[in-house]
């Protein structure tokens, strides 16, 4: 069976996700499209709709317009339950989900894509009545330009990538595609690149990996590291997304640059753990103290940096989180003209 032939008509509700997780992901400004996708506005986009407002590390990094990227996933589910992830966990609040086999059809690319994109504009909707925003800017919110993968769940749980990419390509929105590392086969069928692809780095060897990843399948590790090996090869922009909590894994600077050394990214971000959400629970054993401050991440980056031979590019204050680039070739170039 081919994919488009697997494909099924996207319904009105989303059944495979337990009612109890949709409310509390709702209540928490998740808006949902079909069986396992969702789209929720991200605090950049909301700010960045004043001229005057704060834009994310993509649009300093990057040149991305904060006020037209959407924050989303293509699935809910995950097979890891990393310690500082802001997700809710399924088993920490008491919900009995198989998330790992829960979904029997998938929904089609192009309804995936013309729900969030509805849902995106729903969510914007009233910050049109807001004197502080700049109009211009909110009409060009409701086209968006930019979609980040990245929301919550693994979006490799998505069995047609392929065809999504191309259904966001083909409206002339850029993909930012952000994965766990885990599911390497998955990665082996991408045939049709993202603008810019990520896997996060969860620790810098493999005890600390099991204490952070939490991992519900077997061999993680050992497929994280498969993964690089294929990460490397691929012929798109690579970044390594780092998220260091102090006292877990913010250690080992040698050990992240090895990883490095692996999978061979063209940038690396080195951003700080955030107390919210998820991480807040009690199963995770994680205090806000354990953000890390600015110049903690700073001076951490440096010791990446020496370690891998990467260059120090960049900084983003707000979210405390710092670029390395390869070489200076590619500094040079990590601004996208997304005119074209």
């Amino acid at each position: 069976m081919s994919d488009t032939q697997a494909l099924v008509q996207m319904p009105a509700s989303s059944p495979q996700v337990p009612d109890e997780l949709k409310k509390m992901m709702t209540r928490q400004g998740y808006h949902f499209v079909g069986r396992h996708s969702a789209v929720k506005t991200c605090t950049y986009t909301a700010s960045s709709m004043q001229l005057e407002g704060a834009t994310c590390y993509k649009h300093r990094f990057y040149g991305i317009r904060s006020w037209r990227c959407m924050q989303s996933t293509p699935a809910i589910g995950c097979n890891l339950s990393c310690s500082f992830c802001w997700r809710i966990i399924p088993e920490e609040v008491g919900i009995n989900w198989n998330e790992l086999n829960a979904l029997g059809k998938w929904d089609d690319p192009d309804s995936i894509v013309d729900g969030l994109i509805l849902e995106q504009r729903k969510l914007i909707s009233g910050f049109k009545e807001n004197p502080k925003t700049d109009l211009q800017r909110w009409r060009e919110a409701n086209d968006p330009a930019h979609v980040a993968l990245s929301l919550t769940g693994e979006p490799f749980f998505y069995p047609h990538m392929n065809i999504l990419i191309e259904a966001f390509h083909k409206r002339k929105i850029s993909t930012f595609i952000v994965t766990n590392g885990t599911m390497v086969n998955a990665l082996r069928k991408l045939t049709v690149m993202p603008t810019q692809l990520y896997v996060s780095i969860q620790a810098p060897n493999e005890e600390v990996y099991n204490i952070v990843a939490r991992a519900k399948t077997l061999n993680a590790w050992k497929n994280f590291q498969e993964f690089l090996k294929v990460f490397a090869e691929l012929k798109t922009r690579r970044v390594f997304r780092l998220t260091l909590v102090k006292g877990v894994n913010m250690t080992d600077a040698k050990g992240y640059a090895d990883l490095i050394a692996k999978g061979k990214p063209d940038y690396v971000e080195v951003k700080g753990f955030s107390f919210v959400g998820g991480a807040r629970s009690e199963d995770r054993h994680l205090t806000y103290e354990q953000m890390p401050r600015l110049e903690e991440v700073v001076e951490f980056s440096k010791q990446i940096a020496a370690e891998s031979g990467y260059l120090f590019t960049d900084c983003h204050d707000h979210s405390r989180t710092v670029l390395l680039s390869v070489n200076q070739e590619t500094a040079d170039r990590r601004i996208i003209n997304f005119e074209k």
